[in-house]
């Protein structure tokens, strides 16, 4: 890729150019490392020294221009919410970049193109969001097995929790407690249905409802940004996880006490009696979710969906033979090596394999069932097996990560 010459731009032109980058990639849930290495990487280009210190909340980008020794250090503070995975506008944000470092188009235009990706969604967008939540707890109960009657309570508590978060994005109070109210909702209506119609496998049930909710994602990266030595980002967001947790954890007990109050006993049974197509057709339903749950373009669809359905069978098979622990390293590793491979040579994100396809590795739902049994049987035992698990999962992911990166180097830092 030819290098271009930049320094006849202003220098603060290209300081808007770099800050409005790191925005665009913040917003899409780029770890700090990966975050401040592209930085790194495009300021460099762009002859500028930048010395990035990024958070899940905001940045601080102290840049000075090399082209001009008496120039003075121009601080930016950004201050931004949470990013979330939006696999296509990170995509987008990444070819603007690379368009604009190889002079394909201009630094204004490229700027311009950064901020066109703020656009209103489509009705048809929004409408599969919502859809997303119920796709994904009703795949998501069709791979664990579990009766046509738990699915369909899963999957209608998961297209009500879709309506609330669409409902809930635009009001800050409510905002603040979406998870503790969505908790509430998938358990009040489980216990309802196990209490005057039937029995469910209840928590596993709720947990179906509300796995999109889980900061299984978040907890991998909290864990992989302290490792790599991003001690405040890793620490602020390994908080914002495990509030998250708490917080839906609050949400379900409040439903599960408020039952037992008025005198409604639910029916609990522990049943998986589902033949091995269901199984796998849980696996296509729940890849495609993620595929829309993670805003993957449409031209990325069969490839998001075939990392996560990659990332599922290598674990699951492969577990079978060397423990469940193993099952994940490798995926981990196999998938992380797959991604940067797709990097190198289609020059896109290793991201749009890398993230589908630990999805359904992370530790979201264990962490919840093990908060769960503490918070149920009030006993620290209870808990402490699957809080075990938990932290088994997460050295199992992060070492394939890392050794994923250091036998098939990506090539950039997306």
């Amino acid at each position: 890729m030819p290098e271009l010459q930049l320094t006849d731009i202003p220098a603060r032109n290209r300081i808007d150019f770099v800050a409005e980058l790191a925005a665009r990639l913040h917003a899409c849930g780029t770890t700090a490392q990966r975050l401040e290495g592209a930085l790194l990487g495009v300021a460099s280009r762009m002859n500028l020294e930048c010395q990035p210190w990024v958070n899940p909340t905001g940045m601080i980008l102290t840049f000075r221009d090399l082209g001009d020794a008496h120039a003075n250090d121009v601080t930016r503070v950004i201050r931004l919410p949470p990013g979330e995975v939006d696999l296509a506008r990170l995509s987008a944000t990444d070819r603007i970049a690379e368009d604009v470092l190889a002079g394909k188009i201009g630094l204004a235009e490229g700027q311009a193109a950064l901020k066109m990706l703020d656009k209103p969604p489509s009705r048809r967008w929004l409408l599969m969001q919502i859809l997303s939540f119920a796709l994904v707890a009703g795949g998501v109960s069709m791979l664990l097995r579990l009766p046509w009657l738990d699915i369909a309570v899963a999957t209608l508590a998961g297209l009500f929790i879709g309506l609330l978060d669409f409902a809930t994005a635009r009001q800050p109070l409510l905002r603040e407690s979406v998870e503790a109210l969505a908790a509430m909702l998938a358990a009040t209506l489980a216990v309802l249905v196990a209490g005057f119609v039937a029995p469910l496998n209840l928590n596993t049930v709720i947990i179906a409802a509300v796995i999109v909710m889980l900061p299984g994602m978040a907890l991998t990266n909290a864990i992989s940004e302290l490792t790599n030595q991003h001690l405040g980002a890793g620490v602020a967001r390994f908080a914002g996880a495990l509030s998250t947790i708490l917080k839906v954890t609050i949400g379900t007990m409040i439903a599960l006490t408020l039952a037992q109050m008025l005198g409604v006993r639910p029916q609990v049974e522990f049943s998986r009696p589902q033949p091995g197509w269901v199984e796998a057709a849980g696996l296509v339903l729940s890849c495609f979710a993620f595929a829309v749950a993670f805003r993957a373009g449409r031209r990325d669809y069969l490839l998001v969906m075939f990392s996560a359905a990659a990332g599922y069978l290598i674990s699951r098979y492969a577990g079978a033979k060397l423990g469940n622990v193993a099952g994940v390293f490798l995926s981990a590793l196999v998938l992380t090596m797959l991604g940067n491979l797709y990097a190198r040579v289609r020059n896109r994100p290793g991201a749009l394999v890398r993230v589908p396809g630990i999805i359904l590795l992370v530790p979201g739902s264990v962490s919840f069932r093990g908060v769960m049994d503490l918070m149920q049987q009030q006993n620290i035992s209870a808990g402490q097996a699957a809080l075990m698990s938990v932290l088994n999962i997460l050295l199992a992911l992060i070492a394939g990560l890392m050794f994923g990166n250091l036998l098939a180097p990506p090539r950039s830092n997306l």
